[in-house]
């Protein structure tokens, strides 16, 4: 062997930038970061080096040769000109492992195949002795690979993957490889907090392959040291004095660290992991060096001293858990650091981007890098104030998973590019009429095409948001392929409405009963400013099923600002109290507005300041609508909107409200209410509703269903209906008999 042997090192995608470091810190100066690896060269120590000391190498590959291999002929040539005898006896153990890129020969096996046999061939005695095949245990592991036609034949020094360091006979669910889990503790900055005595703490430890691997680095432990035998210690050309050498230097070294590291510390909720876990760190030689419990997420605590690394490889796809209980695992995760470890260093391993917004904390560096073939992200935090972030809104995550699942196709499916270009035609006319009209809050789809089954609303604030509500799919609708247009759908928007993932809000839509048309969806209270018709409003796009405000009711708004001129206004059912601001800024004399939540009638409040209205000129009332109406004293009004839900049992009413079934009383009740002149609007979104006109002898009723319908809702005909209803010239009629008894007696069961 010379001294300017060629060498080659892969590594793992997304780190041979850190495999070139490692070579150089060993000493090795002609080195050169690839495709796929660090070429460098030298000695045979310098191979031996790598073998020993790289954390992150793949495998180390001594080049024997390189020569064309465009067919299978021109491969034997190549590999049978080379001189065996160097490497390998007659009667010795060979396994080849091949790769094939560009190239005409494209079948590995094949490849393998006539490696071995030109190998075998150069060797074979006249006697017939011969070398044989053991892919377990070779004497010798060759490597070859062929680019564009060229064969690069190599002996793997290390006889296989590096990444087995020997300690993981058992692991657990996806666990990390080795070198991959090392990469990520280079990569977070593991090594300088190690050295000065910092911890190490993994929330979610598994099998313990990131505590062990960091032991391992604090130590200054040659992952080589725990192999039990050399790679390449049956080659031909093994220099096992110098092998001798370097592994007395490594012992030295590792033994000059002994009782000079911080706590390293794993917690794990699954007893199975954890057992796993003790295991491979009482085969590392790590007992007393590496602490691992049993321990929820929001139980694990930073070790007493100075702050350290928080390190962790959460689970990030479909196969290890629901999606929603990812997203609380994440929230978690992200509630912990903030409150149990202030100050520390963070680094967190996910293949999720959208899951990563949900820890609620900034990264300030990002890397890529690849754990087999699903590219993640390793986001670095430093846990401190500055850090601290909204968490996403709900439904980010699964507007990112889908991106991530549709940019495996080498192209954009069909139905994602046609869902694009509706979109883009949307924008064109919708958009353009949003914007000559000045109209910030707009819906710009609503299933204009039946398979792709979502609406999309639009918000300019500050910032663009969109709210994506999917419609729930018919029985008749695979699961599957729903889903499977669903990720088609939400893939397209971040690039094709230029928002980016955190500002999108999905939530899904099914015909909600009762309360659950009010019920929250988070308890952030994230609250953003937008406009409708030059008022300022308060919007949540995040905590509830509804927004704060109804888009369809944008012209319905407009007719009652219209018509408040001078009026004493009344709001039932009055929500966020969108119509009572738009009646205010009319110039309504007067206005109440009464609704059973305390938070909408807060709500109400809110938007009332923020335009100015004085709260003496403007009253919000919690009470049951449907017992106000018949308990409140009557202070005549001049316009009413009555907006009752479809369906309501709030358990703070004191019975049902159906809107089909109740609709009489309500307007009836309204009418009593109204001075002469005066007008009721009413509106509701129940499709198959009827209005019983009977029950209002000599009212004048025009229906105003068309006449409110938006532009941006004119696919869609049938949102709402609305109706102007005014009480007959003279009349005091009282409201029809009515079974007051529901309003003071127990619900029913």
């Amino acid at each position: 062997m010379t001294d300017a042997l060629e060498f080659f090192a892969t590594a793992p995608r997304g780190t041979t930038d850190l495999l070139l470091a490692e070579l150089r810190a060993l000493g090795i100066e002609d080195c050169k970061e690839t495709i796929g690896g660090v070429a460098f060269r030298g000695p045979l120590a310098h191979g031996y080096r790598a073998c020993l000391w790289s954390r992150v190498a793949n495998r180390v590959l001594l080049v024997l040769a390189r020569f064309p291999a465009a067919d299978g002929e021109q491969l034997y040539a190549g590999v049978k000109a080379i001189d065996w005898t160097q490497h390998l006896n007659e009667q010795g153990l060979l396994a080849v492992d091949a790769v094939s890129t560009r190239s005409a020969l494209t079948h590995t096996h094949f490849i393998a195949q006539r490696t071995k046999d030109a190998v075998v061939d150069a060797l074979r005695t006249p006697q017939g002795l011969r070398p044989e095949v053991d892919t377990h245990s070779p004497d010798v592991r060759l490597n070859v690979h062929i680019d564009r036609d060229q064969a690069q034949l190599a002996i793997d020094l290390g006889g296989g993957s590096l990444h087995r360091r020997g300690y993981r006979l058992s692991q657990g669910a996806a666990p990390l490889k080795e070198n991959l889990a090392a990469a990520l503790l280079l990569r977070a900055g593991w090594p300088a907090l190690a050295a000065k005595g910092a911890p190490l703490v993994d929330p979610m430890c598994g099998s313990g392959t990131l505590l062990i691997e960091g032991a391992l680095i604090a130590l200054d432990f040659a992952p080589g040291l725990l192999r039990e035998v050399c790679g390449c210690a049956r080659w031909g050309g093994h220099d096992a004095a110098l092998w001798a050498t370097l592994l007395d230097e490594a012992r030295a070294r590792q033994a000059a660290r002994l009782g000079q590291i911080g706590p390293i510390v794993g917690f794990d909720l699954d007893p199975d992991a954890v057992h796993v876990a003790w295991d491979n760190i009482e085969r590392a030689g790590l007992r007393g060096v590496v602490h691992v419990e049993r321990c929820e997420i929001s139980e694990a605590s930073a070790p007493a001293g100075q702050p350290g690394l928080f390190i962790c490889n959460p689970p990030y796809g479909e196969r290890l858990g629901e999606h929603a209980e990812l997203v609380t695992l994440y929230r978690q995760l992200g509630q912990r650091l903030r409150e149990g470890f202030a100050g520390w260093e963070a680094a967190i391993f996910t293949g999720n981007a959208g899951l990563g917004l949900e820890l609620g904390l900034k990264a300030f560096r990002t890397h890529a890098l690849f754990n087999g073939a699903l590219e993640c992200k390793l986001l670095r935090i430093h846990v401190e104030a500055a850090a601290f972030a909204p968490q996403a809104p709900p439904g980010s995550a699964r507007v990112a998973r889908a991106q991530a699942r549709m940019a495996k196709q080498e192209a954009r499916s069909p139905g994602a590019e046609m869902f694009a270009n509706r979109l883009r035609k949307n924008v064109k006319q919708i958009g353009r009429w949003a914007r000559r009209e000045a109209i910030g809050c707009y819906r710009l789809y609503d299933a204009d095409m039946p398979e792709y089954a979502i609406a999309i609303d639009v918000y300019e604030s500050a910032e663009r948001w969109l709210h994506v509500q999917e419609y729930a799919a018919p029985s008749t609708i695979e699961e599957a392929r729903a889903r499977e247009r669903l990720d088609e759908a939400l893939s397209v928007l971040p690039e094709v409405l230029d928002v980016p993932v955190e500002r999108i809000v999905f939530k899904r839509r099914e015909r909600q009963r009762g309360a659950a048309q009010y019920e929250k969806q988070a308890e952030a209270g994230n609250f953003i400013e937008v406009q409708e018709d030059g008022l300022r409003l308060l919007v949540n796009l995040r905590d509830y099923l509804d927004t704060g405000l109804f888009l369809d009711h944008r012209v319905t708004s407009g007719l009652i600002r219209e018509f408040a001129q001078g009026q004493d206004f009344l709001n039932l059912f009055a929500y966020t109290g969108t119509a009572t601001v738009h009646a205010a800024a009319g110039g309504a004399r007067t206005t109440t507005s009464v609704d059973l939540s305390a938070t909408y009638t807060h709500w109400a409040r809110r938007n009332l300041a923020l335009n100015g209205f004085p709260v003496y000129q403007h009253q919000v009332l919690v009470a049951d609508c449907m017992r106000w109406l018949v308990e409140a004293p009557i202070a005549p009004c001049g316009l009413i909107f009555l907006d009752p839900p479809t369906f309501s049992n709030s358990k703070r009413m004191a019975d049902t409200l159906d809107v089909q079934r109740d609709h009489q009383f309500l307007i009836q009740q309204c009418l009593r209410r109204l001075r002469p002149g005066g007008m009721l609007v009413f509106s509701t979104n129940l499709r198959r509703f009827k209005l019983d006109t009977s029950a209002f002898p000599g009212a004048q009723i025009d229906d105003w269903s068309a006449r409110t319908l938006p532009v941006d809702f004119a696919r869609n005909p049938r949102i709402h209906q609305c109706f102007a209803i005014r009480p007959a010239p003279g009349a005091e009629k009282p409201a029809a008999a009515f079974d007051s008894s529901r309003l003071y007696g127990n619900k029913p069961a």
